[in-house]
């Protein structure tokens, strides 16, 4: 017996029959001899996290541009943060914490640079338009390891595919990451706006604080001690209304006060300037990428191999390329 075969009967011992066992996957794209260490789910975190794609997330956007300050976040440290809700969620309900992993580690893999004002320049600009989460699932399957991909299982893609968005993950491991995700990056923005002085502690809504708590601590544990008691034992992974409610009047404030706020869309402006005349570039001279995009643009069209080559970019890099080329 291998000691992948004694972690997949540990699962089938220890998790709850709502949780998605590694030994029952739907498979990957091309078959794999199975590893003798590690489970499927396991395997599938490994190759995310060795990935250049999630190296490249550390200079990336969150939500402050290219900021000076040392604690920040990034994409990067926004992945792990939602790492760390969904394992802590799926632990306390028995379900797959190496499942949740792996999703939450490759969920924002197909980010854009300057974070979601890049992924909208991308999708004004890119015929048939551009959306992160089908991206993530190209880096995935096509642009990683040389164009091999890194031929995760059904069940991790399905996570990263629909983390976000109105359609739901088929597992309650990849509803996990969507609410950790929520999770996350409502309270790491609250934390990084106040840090920047763009929000002040008496601004917050006083509704939302009232159930969820007054500090960055306090919000985090009542939000996922609501998920944990509303969703145990249940096939769903969901907060009380009553949570929901006060998180989703956060997540407004949020909106309003920073992300369509007079600063966020001053630095959107020079953010889609710059990638729509690198976009526009590109494509007027496609041989001024490296070679895995020029391929990718004689196989399967010009724009979507500059769609890829400017979607991969971290911040510095297009910055670094406008500065060059423009």
């Amino acid at each position: 017996m291998t000691v992948r075969d004694q972690l997949e009967e540990r699962e089938r011992a220890n998790l709850s029959g709502l949780a998605m066992c590694s030994a029952d996957t739907r498979g990957r794209l091309q078959a794999l001899e199975p590893c003798p260490l590690r489970t499927n789910f396991q395997r599938d975190r490994d190759r995310i996290l060795h990935s250049k794609a999630f190296r490249r997330l550390k200079h990336k956007t969150q939500m402050l541009f290219a900021p000076d300050g040392d604690h920040y976040r990034t994409r990067l440290t926004h992945t792990l943060e939602v790492s760390q809700v969904a394992r802590t969620l799926a632990r306390s309900l028995a379900l797959n914490e190496d499942l949740a992993e792996a999703i939450a580690l490759g969920h924002d893999l197909g980010h854009t640079p300057f974070g979601h004002a890049g992924e909208r320049v991308l999708d004004r600009v890119i015929p048939g338009g551009f959306r992160h989460t089908e991206q993530s699932l190209r880096v995935i399957d096509r642009l990683e390891r040389d164009g091999q991909g890194l031929n995760l299982t059904f069940e991790v893609r399905d996570g990263i595919a629909h983390h976000s968005g109105d359609m739901q993950p088929q597992t309650l491991e990849g509803r996990c990451v969507h609410l950790a995700d929520r999770i996350a990056y409502i309270n790491h923005d609250i934390d990084d706006g106040l840090r920047a002085g763009l929000i002040h502690p008496g601004d917050l809504p006083k509704r939302s604080l009232a159930v969820l708590g007054n500090s960055h601590g306090a919000r985090i544990d009542t939000m996922i001690g609501d998920i944990v008691c509303t969703s145990n034992r249940k096939p769903d992974i969901r907060m009380s209304e009553a949570v929901w409610e006060a998180t989703d009047l956060l997540r407004d404030f949020l909106f309003e006060r920073i992300y369509l706020g007079p600063l966020a869309q001053k630095e959107e402006r020079k953010a889609a300037r710059m990638l729509e005349e690198l976009v526009a570039y590109c494509i007027h001279k496609p041989q001024c990428m490296p070679m895995e995009y020029v391929r990718i643009c004689e196989v399967e069209g010009v724009e979507r191999g500059v769609c890829d080559f400017v979607a991969c970019m971290t911040d510095r890099y297009a910055m670094r390329c406008y500065k060059e080329w423009i």
